[in-house]
Formats: structure tokens, C-alpha cells, sequence
């Protein structure tokens, strides 16, 4: 089958090569191995990641890799990871997302709408929740939380409001989202006394929904598009065939294992989640050592890629250059500084045989070259 492997390692920035060796400033990679004694990747290794961190990235390499290796640079308006997946997958955004904190008492207003359909938490939290649970109470209007990040939050008690009605606010507030450009909508129904709420179900939520991008394309051709670690949120499921959360911290690569078993063509887009620099160092080895195992499960006509991306949520701003390994057939060569990760999306188009003239990822450059049957855009090598 025509397989491709995408895996996102969150927050692993790899510093600026200009600032190399003298002022390494901002480098998570660097200052994980300086923080965390006897730390030891040797399947990223393997592949390059000691190329990438040293800054090698334009020099053949100095030890056998069995992958290309390089760098890329974010260029996103918004540094945050949901610019990031979005320039993955062939979308370079012209304007970050919005801070729901920062809007204007007018922003607010306009979307409680005419009717002041919600109740804005104008006070700290905390301060005032009780009236406002009683007014919420009182009129069954969900109360209206603005962050943190780009993110609008609405809360309802069951007693008040069902499951659909908050299916419905949420939705009208997520039309009024996008004028502002706001990555995040959520809803929670609560439940239990006043001044006691707990939570119930799982939240609902409606992510902004991005412009076309190489998913779409993808799945639109039989392909089957599935992703794994909360991918399908960023994407508002668009493109998406086949979703699925991670059950557990950790639980991503056994979940990769479990779809790969199943021979299909198609990707799986996947991401590693880790907090901070000791999320990293837990993680990582966790990771390293399952690739171990995954690497010898590769065919030579798969594609394996990894990247790293900046870590943080929208209305953040770190901008490290990022990793990308990218295992075919056994090449190995120097990917250089790729200047958008949008060239992985334009890699994926060139697997698959995809081409589309004034597509977002159409101006981008494929890290790889791969050579296809003519015409083959399709499953079944029609062209579609």
C-alpha cells in the first residue's frame, strides 16, 4: 500500500543555526540534553537529530543516518502549535489568532449577540460566580468565559440547559468566533448544588475551521486520511476520515502501531504531546525507543516523517526553527533550512501523486522526490 507516517513532536524547537556555537539563546532541544543527565535518543539519532542539533544541516552527514534531516522555520503571523499544524499541512497564515482576553467590551458585546444571549464573566474568576450561576440559573443563559489564549468558553447547568440547546449556543458562538478570528469554542454542562458545580460528559467542542489543505486533498481522492493525539480538533475534522484520541499520556505510538497493522492507502497524522522541558524528557526516550521498534516495520517505498513545532497555544510567539526527518527508500541527505513547514505538505502531494495548480502547498517544495506512475492520482492510479 501507498503509506506516509506523520508525526508532530509538540514543542521541540531546536534554537536559530545563526546564533550557533557562540550564542545558543533560545534552544529547547540543546537545554534538554544540558538539563537531563544521561539522556540517550538513539533512534532520532539514527536518523539525523544530531545533524539538526548541531546545525549540520547543509553538510553531508557525519555519521551514517538513515534519513534526510534539516530544519525548518515557522512563518505563520501566529507562533503557536495550531499555526503550526495548520503550515504542516500547506496553510501559511497571514494573521495570528486572536486572544479572546484582549477583546474590546464592544468585541464582547457583539457576541453575546442582539439579545445578549450569553452571560460575559467580566470579573476575575472567581469574583461573582455565584450571582452569575444564579443568574444563568434564572435565565438559562450560558455563561460566557474569554480564554485563556484564543478561546471562548461557555458553561450551563444540565438542570437548565440540554446537551442539543448547548450544541446550539455553541455553534451560534462559534459563527460570531470566526469574525475575530478565535481558534477555540467550547461547552460544558455542569451539574450539582449552587457555588459546588463539577462537570459532566466530555466538553463539546468547535474549532475554527481552516482553509483547504493537503488533508482535503488528500481524502478526496480515497485516501484514507486518520489521525491520532487531538489532530482532527485543529483541522475542525476537515479532510479527516477517521479520528482518534489518545487515551492515555504516552498512548500515541501504540495507537500508530494499531493503525499501521491495517494496510491501507492513506496517512496517519499523529502527534506527540509533552509539557515543558521535563514533559520532554519523559517522553522522548518513550518515543525514541518505540521508533526503534516502528523502523523496522517500514517498507521502502513508505514515508516516515518527523517534525517538531514551536511549542504553546495561540497568542504565543516562539520562534525556534524546527526539526524535520524524513525517511524514503533509504536516502540520506542534508534538507538544508526549509524557509516554511509548509514544504511537508507540499511532500505529501508529491507521495501521493497530488497536483494542484494554486494550492497553498503547490508553492511550496517537496523535502523528497518521488516517482509515480504517470497520471497516478488516485488508490488506483486514476487520475481524478
Amino acid at each position: 500500500p501507498m503509506r506516509a507516517l506523520l508525526i508532530v513532536l509538540a514543542s521541540l524547537g531546536v534554537g536559530h543555526m545563526a546564533a550557533l556555537p557562540s550564542a545558543p539563546g533560545s534552544d529547547t532541544l540543546a537545554r534538554l540534553f544540558r538539563e537531563t543527565p544521561g539522556l540517550q535518543l538513539p533512534h532520532l539519532f539514527s536518523l539525523g537529530l544530531g545533524e539538526i542539533l548541531h546545525g549540520r544541516v547543509f553538510d553531508p552527514p557525519a555519521r551514517k543516518c538513515a534519513a534526510s534531516y534539516g530544519r525548518m522555520i515557522q512563518r505563520s503571523a501566529g507562533a503557536d502549535s495550531l499555526s503550526a499544524l495548520w503550515e504542516l499541512a500547506g496553510v501559511v497564515s497571514g494573521c495570528p489568532f486572536a486572544a479572546a482576553e484582549q477583546l474590546s467590551p464592544e468585541n464582547v458585546a457583539s457576541l453575546t449577540g442582539d439579545g445578549g444571549e450569553f452571560l460575559p464573566q467580566q470579573a476575575a474568576p472567581g469574583e461573582g460566580a455565584r450571582e452569575l450561576a444564579s443568574e444563568h440559573l434564572r435565565t438559562g443563559k450560558p455563561i460566557l468565559t474569554l480564554g485563556p489564549g484564543s478561546a471562548l468558553h461557555l458553561s450551563a447547568h444540565a438542570s437548565v440547559v440540554t446537551p442539543a440547546r448547548l450544541g446550539h449556543f455553541c455553534r451560534g458562538l462559534r459563527r460570531q468566533a470566526d469574525r475575530w478570528r478565535i481558534a477555540r469554542v467550547t461547552g460544558r454542562l455542569m451539574e450539582g448544588v449552587l457555588g459546588a458545580w463539577t462537570p459532566v460528559g466530555d466538553p463539546l467542542c468547535c474549532p475554527i475551521v481552516p482553509p483547504r489543505t493537503i488533508l482535503n486533498a488528500i481524502s478526496e481522492r480515497g485516501f484514507a486520511v486518520e489521525t491520532v493525539g487531538g489532530i482532527h480538533e485543529a483541522f475542525a475534522r476537515s479532510g479527516v476520515t477517521r479520528a482518534y484520541n489518545v487515551p492515555s499520556p504516552g498512548g500515541m505510538p501504540g495507537l500508530v502501531d494499531h493503525l499501521w497493522a491495517v494496510p491501507q492507502n492513506g496517512v496517519i497524522f499523529a502527534r506527540l504531546e509533552s509539557h515543558g522541558l521535563d514533559g520532554l524528557a519523559q517522553t522522548l526516550p518513550i518515543f525514541d525507543e518505540w521508533l526503534g521498534c516502528f523502523l523496522e516495520k517500514l517498507d521502502s517505498d513508505n514515508l516516515l516523517l518527523i517534525a517538531g513545532t514551536n511549542g504553546g497555544g495561540p497568542g504565543t510567539d516562539d520562534r525556534q526553527e524546527v526539526p524535520i526527518l524524513a525517511a524514503y527508500g533509504g536516502r540520506a541527505a542534508p534538507l538544508g533550512l526549509r524557509d516554511t513547514l509548509g514544504d511537508v505538505a507540499a511532500t505529501l502531494a508529491a507521495f501521493f501523486g497530488i497536483a494542484e495548480n494554486g494550492s497553498p502547498w503547490s508553492k511550496h517544495e517537496p523535502l523528497l522526490t518521488f516517482h509515480r506512475p504517470r497520471g497516478h492520482n488516485g488508490p488506483w492510479g486514476k487520475g481524478s
